[in-house]
């Protein structure tokens, strides 16, 4: 998708609410119901093994969503499976889906695979807190080390995601697609847009 912020059209979000994503008991859930009744933000990350920016998610106070009538999920594009552990190494106790098929990603205008970084110049998020070698080394400690049973079930890599408001119903507000591995959108900005108050 040439516009990373483009919002998708009615078509585009009729279909996508159809689709089918796996929650942390391997159940199937139409994306659909995740916010068809109250206004959601929904957080696609790029795998399991990579939790930087949910640790900071984590921070936003359910009273907060309570007072906005929101909520937020993550999906990530590896398998249910993992879910679990990724929920207690990111510390996000809010719920968590999977898209194994990456279907939802590619519906939403999520289609860039890359192992870029910041580009030179460019200023890097508040999330990454740590250098890029810090940062890989904890991945690696949180992920295969860690879990090594779920070696191969955190999902594509190379997939990036983005940050969706969605709902209430078939609408949506507003949308932020990764163009490289570290850019998702500051939680502040989200949240403001949201009506969440945060920090």
């Amino acid at each position: 998708m040439s516009n990373p912020k483009a919002i998708p059209d009615e078509s585009t979000l009729n279909q996508a609410s159809e689709l089918t994503i796996y929650n942390s008991k391997g159940e199937e859930v139409k994306f659909g119901t995740l916010f068809n009744e109250e206004k959601t933000i929904v957080i696609f990350i790029r795998h399991f093994f990579c939790g930087a920016y949910v640790h900071q998610l984590a921070s936003v106070k359910h009273e907060a969503l309570e007072a906005a009538s929101s909520k937020i999920v993550v999906i990530g594009c590896g398998d249910w499976a993992a879910i679990r552990a990724y929920a207690a190494t990111s510390t996000f106790s809010g719920p968590i889906y999977a898209d194994p098929t990456r279907k939802l990603f590619h519906a939403l205008g999520m289609t860039i695979e890359t192992l870029a970084r910041t580009p030179a110049g460019e200023k890097r998020r508040s999330y990454l807190t740590t250098n890029v070698f810090t940062n890989a080394i904890t991945s690696i400690w949180n992920g295969p080390l860690k879990h090594p049973s779920l070696i191969g079930k955190q999902g594509n890599i190379s997939q990036l995601g983005g940050e969706f408001i969605l709902g209430p119903g078939n609408t949506c507000s507003f949308a932020s697609r990764m163009q490289h591995t570290e850019d998702h959108i500051e939680i502040a900005e989200i949240m403001e847009k949201a009506g969440v108050a945060f920090p």
